[in-house]
């Protein structure tokens, strides 16, 4: 079943591209027709598209790994961070970094020096510094929050990128494609499809259709941690059945050793009791022959 429909779109604003004027040619196979020098987006491959994308997105989700959404847009920001947030995914709504991708580990670095600063915040050691310097180190840290507090979690490389606007982000896609990281993006007329893996045709600058595509893609994410969690909850529960089902069978093991071995012991006790009866009887029998030979020296 579609995630979505032609209406829902057109009330969203979807469908609106850039002028004619400005076009790039890749998006010809997307483009419906052309109104008042404005090209107008075909809704129904947008549609399609929108799925492709959301099952996809919903698959990496369920997987466990990680996608980076990339927005520094103004009219995006808000509405990117916002949706995001609800589904736990880093997200960059600031000024791209260069080599925040392709130069990983020193930004990795720089996030650990926020979480140092934030560990000497709670041991005691701005305690120790000067008012001066507890000030320099805490607008610091501002400044690294508000480039990079956003992808504080993300300990490697995303698995994708969702990208608002490829052409603002064209530093971010060239990363994503140098190393081979999945792209999804809104594209519009004015740019270029083929840089994409997963190429939403759509109006990337206005709110109401960056809201309508980005929120069907948080709720593909949302649906694929879900089903990770009843999967991993399925998994819980079976291995603590088979460990029931286990500590029953090695309980009803050990139950039969004891009775077994309780028979045996009985066993024993009786073969034990056995011999003595005969030697009883056999003591006696030399008794007998005893006596008989006094009586014959007797007479």
């Amino acid at each position: 079943m579609p995630r979505t429909n032609f209406k829902e779109l057109l009330d969203a604003g979807v469908h609106f591209g850039h002028l004619k004027r400005k076009w790039n040619p890749a998006m010809a196979p997307y483009i419906f027709m052309e109104r008042n020098g404005i090209h107008i987006i075909d809704l129904n491959k947008t549609v399609h598209k929108i799925d492709e994308a959301a099952n996809a997105l919903n698959s990496i989700a369920k997987s466990g790994r990680k996608i980076l959404f990339v927005a520094t847009k103004k009219q995006a920001k808000e509405l990117v961070s916002e949706k995001v947030k609800e589904v736990n995914m880093p997200y960059v709504t600031e000024r791209w970094p260069g080599g925040m991708l392709t130069n990983f580990p020193t930004i990795r670095k720089t996030v650990k020096k926020m979480k140092t600063i934030d560990k000497m915040a709670t041991d005691g050691t701005f305690e120790n510094m000067s008012k001066r310097e507890r000030l320099q180190i805490t607008r610091q840290r501002e400044k690294l929050e508000k480039t990079f507090g956003s992808i504080i979690d993300l300990n490697r490389l995303p698995a994708a990128l969702f990208i608002v606007d490829i052409n603002k982000e064209h530093i971010a896609v060239a990363e994503a494609r140098i190393l081979n990281i999945p792209i999804f993006a809104m594209v519009d007329t004015n740019t270029n499809p083929n840089l994409v893996d997963f190429a939403i045709p759509s109006n990337d600058d206005a709110q109401d259709s960056i809201n309508k595509i980005v929120g069907i893609m948080t709720d593909a994410i949302k649906e694929g941690l879900s089903e990770r969690k009843a999967l991993k909850d399925k998994e819980v529960a079976e291995k603590a059945a088979n460990k029931a089902k286990k500590e029953a069978a090695d309980k009803a093991a050990a139950d039969k050793k004891a009775e077994a071995k309780k028979e045996a012991t009985k066993e024993v006790k009786a073969d034990d009791k056995k011999p003595v009866e005969n030697k009883t009887e056999a003591q006696k029998t030399p008794a007998k022959k005893t006596t008989a030979k006094k009586e014959t020296a007797k007479k």
